[in-house]
């Protein structure tokens, strides 16, 4: 499935940029405690890179089933109950709050970008609208996902 592709090609991204952001850290940790010398826009940049790494695997998380949930019954029950829960999370709990995210979030950088929204500390990053947009855009991708793994569900509940 292309959305299959989709997330697969974003976790490189992400790995690529988790790399960047390690390098980053390392150069900022060494010019200041070597040098004394910092920049705020790198430490900005950092968190930036952060946010790409975390939002942008979401998806991958979903896909690969490694997101949290309290497996105390989970494991214990059948296939075809698991199925089912899993079914009725992606229904009730992740496409309604992807959804939700992804509507509050346009307005949110729909505004920042409208205010020209920079950093409030001196030689900060200015254009904090690209780094907030990637709030809903890592819930499309989330929901898309979820759409991919709520057919693959429901096919697998129909065969046990």
């Amino acid at each position: 499935m292309i959305v299959n592709n989709i997330t697969k090609y974003l976790s490189y991204f992400t790995a690529f940029i988790l790399a960047l952001l390690v390098m980053l850290i390392v150069y900022d940790a060494t010019a200041r405690y070597l040098f004394s010398s910092g920049s705020t826009a790198l430490q900005e940049l950092e968190w930036h890179f952060f946010d790409v790494v975390i939002l942008f695997s979401i998806a991958y998380t979903l896909k690969h089933n490694a997101h949290v949930r309290v497996d105390i019954f989970y494991d214990k029950f059948p296939l075809k109950t698991q199925t089912f829960i899993d079914i009725v999370a992606l229904l009730l709990f992740i496409l309604p709050l992807s959804s939700l995210i992804i509507y509050i979030g346009f307005g949110f950088v729909e505004l920042s970008f409208l205010q020209s929204e920079a950093s409030s500390d001196p030689g900060g990053l200015s254009h904090r609208w690209i780094v907030k947009s990637l709030m809903p855009l890592a819930f499309l991708f989330l929901a898309l996902q979820s759409i991919s793994e709520l057919l693959q569900k429901l096919n697998k509940w129909r065969t046990l």
